[in-house]
């Protein structure tokens, strides 16, 4: 199997597919993939790119939005995880992956997919230790620190691959593992990049985090991108047999060395098609108790803990999520845009403000899988938000009118306070009636004001009770 790794991608598709055709032409071989290392830049329209943590002079639509309109489509299966400069929006729309576009799959925060036996292994994001053990909280639209902080690699993500057993042929990063380079040709590197000295010397070149998963899983190959430039080493296991390659590779400009073709051997007799890795879904169906979208500081199980903290799934576990699946593990084909993509001739779009989407990949997915959606989780908090501030609103409003009104009327009166009070809460539902529209405010016999809330369908997993109560 012929498989096209690219650096950092930059949005700059159309030149990347060109000169893999150009390859082809050249070489004689049709490429079978295309693996992108992060950086992707999977920009929809201009509401995208606020979403792009970039200085304003490089946010630029590039090419992406013709494969996501439909106006081109990918001449080979792209997969890719996500870097430091994304449309995390988009992005956070599809955490345990999904499709971006036709033929273009984006792994999530974190994944195991296989594709002809061949399998892969990502994570999304870059290594920042403030962040490292925060839920994820962020949602759009951003401020100017969750939009740096939402692709920060979380320690629920690097908890979960771990608990992979069995080969990992191909595992994919967006920074490199720290340490690597003293594997490599360092002094070489030195001289084109001279100011990675003081961060080589330093030891804080890099991700720990990534360094962490290649010493326990060895895996045959680790392909990464964000440092802009290439660099090669073999970082063998202590002690052991097992050896793994690393690559790292440029961003897609002229001149730079931002595309290597590898041929890995796969099983003929498997199509070359997506399909889900068993043991990393029940992974995620045995952990889901575990994943957070709160700001604060969440612990993963430990040795010394009381409860279960190693999640390598049993032969029954696994036996039973495939059930889930009806024994078919295919990755379906369930592609569908979620926004209006890009068009040159218009530019309605400029002053739409980025929120939060459920998208019906995710949902289809987490329903089968029996997981939570973290962007529902989210959602749930802001409905949570808005309904208090509205009941204050509606209490506060209702106060101030009435003291303000000139009601002389006693409460022996029993007609004329019933008159009052239904004036007032008439008042009330004209005012905020497309504030509250599930909500009403009623007045008893005995002139009580009370308040009837709605019927709120009740989330059947353990995160609906945590996030419709954090506040």
């Amino acid at each position: 199997m012929r498989i096209a790794i690219e650096g950092c991608a930059h949005g700059e598709l159309e030149i990347i597919y060109d000169t893999i055709q150009e390859i082809e032409k050249v070489n004689g071989k049709k490429i079978d993939l295309l693996i992108c290392c992060g950086d992707f830049q999977s920009t929809r329209n201009l509401c995208d790119l606020k979403c792009m943590a970039v200085p304003n002079k490089y946010k630029d639509m590039c090419t992406f939005y013709k494969y996501y309109s439909g106006e081109k489509v990918a001449p080979l299966l792209t997969i890719f995880i996500g870097g430091n400069h994304e449309a995390s929006n988009y992005l956070q729309e599809l955490p345990y992956g999904g499709w971006v576009a036709p033929n273009i799959y984006y792994l999530g925060y974190a994944n195991v997919i296989k594709i002809g036996g061949i399998r892969i292994a990502g994570i999304s994001g870059i290594y920042k230790s403030q962040d490292w053990m925060q839920g994820h909280h962020e949602k759009p639209p951003y401020t100017k620190s969750t939009i740096r902080s939402v692709y920060h690699i979380r320690n629920i993500e690097i908890f979960r691959l771990k608990q992979i057993s069995g080969k990992i042929d191909i595992f994919l990063s967006h920074d490199w593992p720290n340490g690597v380079t003293k594997y490599g040709n360092e002094d070489k590197l030195l001289k084109g990049k001279p100011y990675f000295k003081t961060d080589i010397k330093n030891n804080t070149l890099g991700s720990p985090a990534n360094m962490e998963l290649l010493r326990y899983h060895y895996p045959s190959y680790w392909f990464s991108a964000h440092l802009h430039c290439k660099f090669a080493a073999l970082i063998p296991e202590k002690d052991g047999t097992r050896v793994t390659k690393f690559l790292a590779l440029d961003k897609c400009l002229p001149k730079r060395k931002f595309l290597q073709v590898v041929e890995i051997n796969h099983n003929p007799n498997l199509p070359l098609t997506l399909s889900y890795d068993l043991e990393w879904l029940t992974i995620l169906y045995l952990t889901n108790h575990l994943l957070s979208v709160k700001n604060g500081i969440h612990y993963m199980p430990g040795q010394n803990g009381n409860s279960r903290w190693t999640y390598t799934p049993t032969t029954e576990e696994k036996e039973n999520v495939l059930k889930k699946f009806n024994y078919d593990l295919k990755v379906p084909i369930n592609f569908v845009q979620t926004v209006k993509p890009y068009d040159p001739e218009l530019m309605d779009d400029q002053n739409e403000i980025p929120k939060l989407i459920i998208n019906n990949q995710t949902t289809k997915f987490c329903n089968t899988l029996g997981i939570d959606d973290p962007s529902v989780l989210l959602q749930i908090i802001l409905d949570s938000k808005e309904k208090k501030v509205n009941e204050t609103l509606i209490e506060s409003t209702l106060e101030s009118t009435l003291e303000s009104s000139d009601i002389s009327t006693t409460y022996e009166d029993d007609s004329a306070c019933e008159n009052s009070t239904k004036n007032t809460i008439d008042m009330v539902d004209e005012n905020f009636s497309d504030v509250l529209p599930v909500e009403r405010i009623e007045s008893d016999s005995n002139n009580h004001i009370t308040q009837v809330e709605p019927n709120c369908k009740k989330f059947k997993r353990r995160n609906y009770s945590i996030y419709s109560n954090t506040l």
